[in-house]
C-alpha cells in the first residue's frame, strides 16, 4: 500500500499546474469580470437618471415654467442631486470642460427675467450661452437677441478644486448690430460642475441656483477690439471679419453715476456667475 500510495502521488506531485497561480488567474477573472459589471451598472444608472433629467426640463421653456410650479422644480432639483451623486468622484474642471455650453434649464431670477422680458426692448432672447477656455482662464457669459444683439459678461476664473471654478467679472457689454453700450465689470463667486459628459454639464453655484447647460453644435467667439476711443470701437474676429461700433459714453457715464450713487452697496457684488 505504502509503493502504490507513493506511485499516486508522484506524478501529481510533478504535473499538476500550480494551484495558486490558477487560483490567482481565477480572481483576476472575477475581479475584471466584477469591475466590466460595475462600470456597465454605473454608466447605465448614468444614463438612466441623465434622461430623467433631461425629459423633466424638456418642457420647462428654460427655466421660466418651472417658476411657476414648485412641484416640478423640486422634481428637477431631486433630478440634480441625483446626478451629482453620480458624479462626486469626477474631475469637471479640467480640459473637457473648456466648450460653448448652450443653456436648457435654470433657476437663476436675473437670467430668466431677461429671457422673458426681452420683447420689451422688442426683440427676443435667442441662445443663452456659457463660453469657458480653461487654458486661457475665462468665461464669458452670452444672452443672444438675433438677428444682431448680444450681451456678454467677461470673468476671469480659477481652479478651485476638482469640481469648483471660482470666478471675477472684469467687464459687461450689450451690444447691437452697429453700436454697443460696455457696462462696469462687478461681482465675483463659484460655482461647481457636479456632473459633466460628452452631452451635459450640471452645475450648482454660489446662491443654491442650479444650472443645466449642453455642448453647443457651434463655438461662439467674441470681436476682440483693434481700435478704440470714445466714440467708436473697431473689432475684428478670428474668421478676418471686422465690426464698427458706436460707444455711449453718455449712456455709460449715466449707469456708473447711479452705481456709485446707490446706497445699496452689496447690490453691486453680485455672486450670480451669469450676473
Amino acid at each position: 500500500m505504502a509503493t502504490s500510495r507513493c506511485f499516486l502521488l508522484l506524478p501529481i506531485s510533478l504535473n499538476l499546474p500550480n494551484c495558486n497561480a490558477n487560483s490567482s488567474k481565477r480572481q483576476r477573472r472575477v475581479h475584471n469580470h466584477a469591475s466590466r459589471i460595475t462600470c456597465s451598472s454605473t454608466t447605465n444608472q448614468s444614463q438612466s437618471a441623465k434622461q430623467e433629467l433631461l425629459n423633466l426640463i424638456a418642457d420647462q421653456d428654460r427655466g421660466l415654467k418651472t417658476q411657476k410650479d414648485p412641484n416640478k422644480r423640486s422634481s428637477i432639483i431631486k433630478a440634480i442631486d441625483d446626478m451629482a451623486v453620480l458624479g462626486s468622484d469626477m474631475d469637471t474642471t479640467g480640459d473637457s470642460l473648456s466648450a460653448t455650453w448652450r443653456l436648457l434649464w435654470t433657476t437663476e431670477k436675473e437670467q430668466l427675467f431677461i429671457i422673458e422680458k426681452a420683447y420689451l426692448f422688442g426683440t427676443q432672447t435667442g441662445d443663452v450661452l456659457q463660453v469657458i477656455d480653461v487654458e486661457k482662464k475665462v468665461l464669458n457669459n452670452v444672452i443672444t437677441f438675433p438677428p444682431d444683439g448680444v450681451f456678454f459678461v467677461r470673468s476671469n476664473i480659477e481652479i478651485a478644486s476638482p469640481q469648483r471654478v471660482n470666478f471675477r467679472f472684469t467687464s459687461a457689454v450689450l451690444r447691437g448690430k452697429n453700436w454697443e453700450v460696455p457696462l462696469p465689470p462687478f461681482g465675483k463667486g463659484w460655482f461647481e460642475t457636479v456632473y459633466l459628459d460628452d452631452e451635459i454639464r450640471v452645475v450648482k453655484d454660489i446662491r443654491g441656483d442650479y444650472l443645466v447647460v449642453e455642448r453647443a453644435p457651434y463655438q461662439w467667439t467674441e470681436f476682440r477690439s483693434v481700435y478704440l476711443d470714445d466714440n467708436i470701437r473697431i473689432a475684428k474676429d478670428i474668421y478676418g471679419d471686422y465690426q464698427v461700433c458706436k460707444l455711449y459714453s453718455l449712456l455709460l457715464e449715466r449707469v456708473r453715476r447711479q452705481l456709485t450713487d446707490s446706497d445699496d452697496a452689496d447690490a453691486h457684488q453680485s455672486t450670480s456667475y451669469l450676473f
